[in-house]
């Protein structure tokens, strides 16, 4: 009986150097294989003889090969095969290869073989260039058939991982193996595959390897897409139920309290506002703890809503920590927090690591003695000691900070509410941290402080259509900000061609003549989670040309993830001071502190962002009262000629609505989830992304989910789903 989870490297056919490769794709053992999907396939199903009624289709033909002939281009270092081969009906057909002269080691005159590709003419004789091929005599593995194309990279084909698979597959399949039934284990019970009509585990990696038709492929994904959803509510589930077992501080819901700081406001609230206020305080008022997403559009004021939550949270005693995920945000949050609570007498520290020293500590004290904060900022060492002891005694109210927030030496007093912005780009480990530190002084006794944890509010800025926040958030409950304050004027966003480029300078040059700022986005040129230095270089030259050649009578401020973080605050403080009036900055920086003053959004090469993301920049702008722009710029080659007219389409969207969560939806339609949500790198495989707007595909799996749990709780009876259950939690971030 052979071991699934025997590693690759025993595979005699497998050598070392397919095995450092593989390892490089995470694929580590036979099972990992297995489980590697294609990510499209190559249709060559279409078995026909030759006729001009084929021609520029994908087509599979079949022959003998009657002539070969190998050229070389010495001065262009290059060589050219070509075989004629005649068909069934005697009509010969050119195939034609560059720079692969290994191929006629395999394909002489005389050998019947077949060949998939698209049919076209040179002069007046058929021909097909770079076909698919592969011997006549052997199974249909790389032409005639629904082909799969592997995610791969350098030293390995799509070609070779089918072979290999082919080889993994047929023992699977043999009537008398014991591989299906000892080891490809099936983790779904067979009373649900039943139910729903979904094929055994051996069947859908038949069939998404290697499928018969597209009918069974769609069957087999979406076999493996409700697996993947129904690992994921069951997880949600579990900790949605275990978060409810524990023990909080139930904050009692002072309306007075409220109810004046809402009176004194400069704005009135929305009645999103209000509601998702409400939920939070009721929330609170609970003995068991808090778990709440807080989602809303760009501007539709998370902050104040926030605010309600830590106003009732220190108003009854007890600390409150704000986790941000840059030095930026935080720094904003914190200026943000002394604004609303000056009238308090709420003490709030900023915390953030310095992205020089990891122990190098920047910080600031609102509503200190004076004496303090001179000290603590001369002496950064002391300093941070001083505000230590302070967080640690329950002095400092409130905290706001970067991942700083959760160094060892970093104690609360009495923390009951944590808030973190941004949730996803922070790791599960990481919020767990921030809820467990609250040390035992701070409790009535040991055991009271071992089972309490501060209630935890998330908040996103990217409007997540409900669908998804069903199925990445099944453990929180849900709060959406919806509606947009009344006075907010919409912002005017234009598609803006080439030619159309001198008209928008101008008007910048307008706008920043009437005081206003301007921001200008260039897009990550290399499609990396991190900036390349071809991306600064690219936004360094770009600068340069607008500084040189376009608004030399004004001062511009250059922004990228290359630079040091002091040196990123500096510049992000000039633009706030009105110092800087043109900002050019890459897409990977934070560029989410509030600027009032700024009034266009310029995003060159637009077509390279989802909409949610273009969406996202444009909030940027319209905080003031002033008239707000966006002007997505398009670049002339960057468009594919065969399809000319989707990039404007899908822009049009921006044109017609400011509403995100309608955006959201239409991004996800035309992006799917997998890109639409690829910032958060959930770890969910392909095959679930691409299967998450299947609404009825995630109902039923949270009922059999829901289920499964109610009749045994912790799986005991379902051995191996429970087993499969902790592999998905290593590698999946789920809420």
């Amino acid at each position: 009986m052979v071991n699934l989870n025997l590693p690759l490297k025993s595979i005699p056919r497998i050598t070392p150097k397919y095995v450092r490769v593989l390892e490089k794709l995470g694929v580590f053992t036979m099972k990992d294989f297995l489980f590697y999907f294609p990510f499209r396939y190559d249709d060559f199903s279409q078995i026909v003889s030759i006729s001009e009624d084929y021609l520029n289709q994908v087509i599979t033909v079949e022959g003998k090969i009657i002539k070969t002939k190998l050229n070389r281009i010495f001065r262009r270092k290059m060589s050219i095969v070509e075989i004629i081969i005649e068909t069934e009906n005697n009509i010969p057909l050119k195939a034609v290869w560059f720079n692969q002269p290994f191929i006629l080691e395999t394909l002489k005159e005389g050998v019947e073989v077949r060949l998939s590709g698209k049919l076209i003419l040179d002069g007046k004789k058929f021909s097909m260039n770079s076909p698919a091929w592969e011997k006549s005599s052997r199974d249909m593995t790389n032409t005639g058939r629904l082909i799969p194309v592997y995610p791969q990279t350098s030293g390995i084909t799509s070609k070779w991982i089918r072979w290999q698979m082919k080889m993994l597959l047929e023992p699977l399949g043999h009537p008398m193996s014991k591989w299906t039934s000892d080891v490809l284990i099936d983790i779904l019970p067979a009373e649900i595959r039943k139910k729903y009509n979904l094929y055994d585990i051996y069947t859908t990696l038949s069939q998404i390897h290697f499928p018969d038709s597209k009918e069974k492929l769609i069957r087999a994904q979406k076999r493996m897409a409700f697996q993947e959803m129904f690992l994921v509510q069951l997880k949600t589930i579990q900790i949605k139920k275990e978060f409810a077992e524990k023990n909080s501080t139930g904050i009692k819901f002072d309306e007075k309290l409220i109810q004046n700081f809402v009176s004194h406001l400069p704005f009135k609230l929305t009645n999103a506002q209000r509601k998702a206020s409400f939920e939070i305080l009721k929330d609170l008022e609970k003995p068991r703890p808090m778990n709440r997403l807080l989602n809303g559009d760009v501007g539709s004021g998370k902050t104040i809503v926030s605010a309600i939550s830590v106003l009732q949270t220190i108003s009854a005693g007890y600390q409150t920590a704000i986790m941000a995920p840059t030095e930026v945000l935080a720094r904003q949050h914190f200026e943000s927090f002394c604004e609303i609570f000056k009238d308090y007498g709420i003490n709030i520290a900023l915390l953030t690591n310095s992205y020089r020293k990891i122990n190098n500590f920047q910080f600031s004290i609102f509503n200190f003695q004076s004496i303090f904060n001179e000290k603590i900022l001369k002496n950064k060492k002391n300093g941070r000691e001083y505000l230590l002891k302070n967080i640690a005694n329950a002095k400092i109210n409130l905290v706001i900070g970067t991942h700083a927030l959760i160094q060892k030496d970093v104690r609360f007093g009495n923390l009951a509410l944590v808030i973190i912005d941004e949730q996803h780009r922070f790791g599960v480990t990481q919020r767990a941290t921030l809820q467990q530190n609250i040390p035992r002084e701070s409790a009535s006794s040991p055991r009271e402080s071992a089972q309490r944890v501060p209630h935890l509010l998330t908040m996103t800025a990217t409007p997540i259509p409900r669908t998804l926040a069903i199925a990445f958030f099944g453990s929180l409950d849900l709060s959406i900000l919806d509606e947009m304050p009344k006075n907010r004027k919409p912002i005017i966003t234009k598609i803006i061609t080439p030619s159309e480029r001198n008209k928008i300078y101008e008007f910048i040059k307008s706008e920043i003549k009437k005081k206003r700022q301007i921001f200008v986005i260039l897009p990550l040129i290399e499609e990396s989670l991190s900036e390349s230095m071809v991306d600064v270089k690219a936004v360094k030259a770009e600068h340069e040309r607008l500084s040189r050649e376009i608004f030399p009578e004004f001062k511009l401020g250059l922004l990228h993830g290359k630079l040091k973080a002091k040196e990123k605050e500096t510049v992000m403080k000039d633009f706030s001071d009105k110092k800087i009036d043109i900002l050019v900055s890459t897409s990977v920086v934070e560029v989410g502190i509030d600027i009032p003053n700024a009034t266009v959004m310029l995003i060159e090469n637009s077509e390279r962002f989802g909409l949610t993301q273009l969406h996202q920049f444009r909030g940027r702008v319209g905080r003031g009262t002033e008239q707000s722009y966006c002007f997505l710029f398009t670049a002339e080659n960057s468009v594919p000629t065969s399809v000319p007219t989707l990039v404007p389409t899908r822009l049009k969207i921006l044109e017609k609505t400011n509403d995100g969560f309608e955006i959201s939806e239409a991004d996800l339609k035309l992006r799917g989830p997998g890109q639409f949500f690829g910032t958060l790198q959930s770890g969910l495989p392909d095959i679930a992304m691409e299967h998450l707007s299947n609404v009825k595909l995630i109902k039923f799996a949270r009922a059999e989910a829901q289920e499964i749990l109610k009749l045994d709780p912790k799986l005991k009876g379902h051995p191996l789903l429970a087993d499969a259950l902790k592999k998905f939690s290593e590698k999946i971030h789920l809420e």
